[in-house]
This record gives C-alpha cells, sequence and structure tokens, in this order.
C-alpha cells in the first residue's frame, strides 16, 4: 500500500456492536483458524496499514481475551448503545496526527479482502469520499479523506454515514467491484452463508 509519513493511511475496524439480533458475541464466532474479528484484523494486517485503529463495546472484555489485537490501537466505545457512528467517533480520536485517509472496515464482515482496500484506495483519487459498488450495490469498506475527519467526528445515529453519503453524494467516487457485497453477520442465517462462502474459496 502507497504511503508515507505525510500521507498516512488507517484502518477503523468497528466491532463494538451488541450482536443483538444473534444473541452471542458475533466477534467470537468461530471463522478459519480465529474468531470472525481475528478474519478482520488478518486482512487489515495483510493490507498494510499505517494503523489499525479497533472501536470495541459489547463483550469488550471477552473480545480482548479471546482475539488477537497485537498491532493494533484498541478503543472502548462506552456509548456502543447508540449505533455504529458512536465507534467511529470514538476510533477517530485515537488516529495519529499524520493520517490522510482512513478506510472503515466492518468487524463482522469477513469477506472483504486486501485486494478490494487496495482497487478502493488505487481508484480513489483526488475525491474526498470514495465506496465499493459491487454488482448488487454498494457496501463497504469506504474510505475518507482527513478534510472529512470533522464530518465523521459528528456523526450520530446507526445509519449516519450511509447519510453522510447521501449528503456528500457530489464528492463520492463509487469503485467498482467485482462480485456480490460481502456477507455482514447479523444473524444466525448470515453466518451460516460467511462459513459456507469460506468453505467454498479455494
Amino acid at each position: 500500500m502507497p504511503s508515507s509519513p505525510e500521507h498516512r493511511i488507517a484502518a477503523l475496524v468497528l466491532a463494538a456492536g451488541r450482536s443483538r439480533r444473534l444473541g452471542r458475541p458475533k466477534q467470537l464466532l468461530p471463522y478459519g483458524t480465529g474468531g470472525l474479528l481475528d478474519a478482520v484484523l488478518g486482512t487489515a494486517r495483510e493490507t498494510g496499514f499505517d494503523q489499525i485503529v479497533v472501536a470495541l463495546g459489547g463483550a469488550s472484555d471477552a473480545v480482548r481475551r479471546s482475539v488477537d489485537t497485537s498491532g493494533c490501537d484498541v478503543v472502548d466505545n462506552a456509548a456502543y448503545a447508540d449505533g455504529c457512528s458512536s465507534s467511529i467517533v470514538a476510533a477517530i480520536t485515537a488516529l495519529h496526527p499524520q493520517t490522510e485517509t482512513v478506510v472503515l472496515l466492518l468487524g463482522d464482515q469477513p469477506g472483504v479482502t486486501p485486494a478490494t482496500v487496495h482497487t478502493l484506495l488505487a481508484a480513489r483519487g483526488d475525491a474526498p469520499l470514495a465506496v465499493c459498488h459491487y454488482d448488487d450495490g454498494v457496501g463497504h469498506p469506504f474510505a475518507f479523506h482527513r478534510l472529512l475527519f470533522p464530518l465523521l467526528e459528528q456523526l450520530h445515529g446507526d445509519k449516519a454515514v450511509w447519510k453522510l453519503l447521501e449528503q456528500r453524494a457530489a464528492d463520492v467516487v463509487e469503485v467498482a467491484i467485482p462480485g456480490p457485497v460481502p456477507l455482514d453477520v447479523d444473524t444466525e442465517e448470515d453466518y451460516r452463508q460467511v462459513l459456507a462462502a469460506l468453505r467454498s474459496t479455494p
């Protein structure tokens, strides 16, 4: 990943959810050789980010005990019940001051690959905001230039990032990524599907 001290790229991994629909901590669900969050953090490490910030909330103690967060800056989001945006607000304060770009990764979306992130960043150009446009619609990861950090710090509510995309539509670059939007795990059926996709991966 091309970066320099003046152009640092960071990942914000959002992993503070309460797993209400699932009924058990999704971050710890067995996946591959570890847990679901382990897989996402493994992808972030393989991508080569200058910094990885992980926001925890629900089941934070259990996640810290079970998930390998080595090399990551872990922040606790005390307001995790307020939705995904509260994790962004908590995590962005931990960014290195020279960070130029942040990439949002979902801690329950193991199907995102380093190649997807590299494609997103390479195609962003000078746009303040870039999103992945899969065959069936827009999905994570999203990339934000530092010009938008003040807006990220003001987010509130569970769908606030999507509302920001709508508000800044003129600034958004949609980057074509082949295949469907990778599943994020909210239900047992989602979990069965991501496991099936993992088993079918060559």
